[in-house]
């Protein structure tokens, strides 16, 4: 629809430019409405799973609809996904700032500004989502990595002969060298990379996918200060002491005491929240070089469609309201998002799995729908009226984005698990939603 409204406005005369932004606003409103709320609520309902100690436990479902009993969990990339989404929605305040300020002088400027931005943003979420993976498979490494921490932390504090910390909640460094003549089983005085994997081995890291030897690799790196590939005792004891101050520090950062057996759960926990429970970070797109001629012709074979069936559309938008007596936006509002959104089969597919990794993709994909259509399409609209002269005249259509967005973004963006009640409050957003726009529109005269 957006390439639609760009090819007719500006190939057509300003009326039909207007109508075309109008129809392509009801759209956006209607659609960013939709996905927020009913295929939001829709995807909870269908992927929901037992709730224990706030997580999801994946594919349990015996709860039935239990309000607080079941619901999603996510990853923590869904609830940055969410503020990405609410950051969005910036241009929408900007343009309609003359309106609110009474000050309609200043519309054009204000327009101008919010193309700008919106164009700004729209660059910036392209490089994101091109770093992002990179960013993520780091925070997955660096959060496994603190886990292996806790783990080895905890299995020593099994095994050893007294308290790995003091009184004072300093490392008990007698306790730590006995630890060090246990693991050393030749009796060399220096711990080996076979003795460090059979440590590793003996742990059992079932709960996340692990590469031993990339383990073993990480703590040679931590304690190895000379660089000769063993661990002496020297080394043990000031690794292992770094280590449990770490997790004293971490500890005193949440204003709880220090416990081996907690920071083993808590990493455990902030793991699990990053998605690093599955293998698909590591799958390759093969030959990307034909995959992107390809989606780059089938871009432009949508442009040229879009241009074509552009002004068709609209008049179909018409004539169907004037058949039905229906307003046009109503049409665009309501009708057209069902008919053109393409994500919520793929979204619903997702969701009915019932997985931590696939509630996490489901929900990431909803944000990131809404955010490119808040940006790309707003750009588009923003740029037909400025450089056509057209009528910024959709303060009802902004102030419903803003409410959904707000509302919705809040949930996510703070907390990763989603009782099933939550589907309650975004099912009720949608029929709030039109009923806003209508008393708005026919009975305040907002547009």
């Amino acid at each position: 629809m957006m390439f639609q409204s760009l090819a007719s406005g500006l190939s057509g005369g300003q009326e039909t430019a207007q109508s075309q932004v109008s129809v392509g606003i009801g759209l956006l409103a209607g659609s960013t409405v939709m996905l927020l709320t009913v295929l939001w609520g829709s995807c909870l309902v269908l992927g929901k799973c037992d709730l224990e100690s706030s997580l999801s436990r994946d594919p349990k479902d015996t709860k039935g609809f239990s309000l607080t009993g079941s619901g999603v969990s996510t990853d923590i990339w869904t609830s940055y996904a969410a503020r990405i989404m609410a950051i969005s929605i910036i241009p929408f305040i900007i343009v309609q700032l003359p309106a609110v300020l009474h000050t309609t002088s200043q519309s054009r400027i204000a327009i101008l500004i919010a193309l700008v931005v919106s164009i700004s943003l729209l660059l910036s979420y392209s490089l994101y989502q091109v770093f992002q993976p990179w960013i993520q498979k780091r925070r997955i490494s660096f959060a496994k990595h603190k886990h292996v921490i806790a783990g080895i932390l905890k299995h020593l504090s099994v095994r050893a002969l007294g308290r790995l910390l003091t009184d004072d909640g300093e490392p008990n460094t007698t306790v730590i060298e006995r630890l060090f003549m246990m693991i050393d089983e030749n009796g060399d005085g220096r711990l080996s990379p076979t003795e460090l994997r059979a440590l590793v081995l003996g742990i059992r890291f079932e709960e996340i996918d692990m590469d031993i030897e990339d383990a073993v690799e990480k703590v040679l790196k931590d304690f190895d200060t000379s660089c000769d590939s063993f661990i002496d005792i020297d080394e043990f004891v000031r690794g292992i002491s770094k280590w449990l101050n770490e997790a004293r520090r971490s500890a005193e950062n949440q204003g709880t005491l220090i416990h081996l057996h907690h920071f083993h759960e808590q990493t455990k926990k902030e793991h699990h929240l990053l998605g690093g429970h599955g293998d698909h970070f590591g799958e390759t797109v093969k030959n990307p070089g034909w995959n992107t001629f390809k989606a780059v012709m089938m871009l432009l074979l949508g442009t040229i469609v879009a241009a074509v069936f552009a002004d068709p559309l609209v008049d179909t938008v018409d004539s169907f309201s004037t058949a039905s007596s229906i307003p046009s936006f109503f049409v665009s509002f309501v009708i057209l998002p069902i008919a053109c959104t393409s994500e919520a089969v793929s979204a619903l597919n997702f969701a009915g799995r019932k997985k931590l990794t696939t509630a996490s993709l489901t929900y990431s994909q909803i944000y990131g729908s809404v955010t490119m259509s808040n940006i790309l399409s707003l750009s588009v609209f923003l740029g037909l009226v400025y450089f056509r002269d057209l009528t910024w005249d959709f303060a009802a259509e902004v102030l419903v984005i803003l409410i959904v967005c707000i509302v919705m973004g809040a949930i996510a963006s703070f907390r990763t698990t989603f009782p099933l009640w939550m589907s309650l409050v975004a099912y009720a957003l949608y029929p709030f939603s039109l009923f806003l726009v209508y008393i708005l529109d026919y009975v305040f005269g907002w547009s």
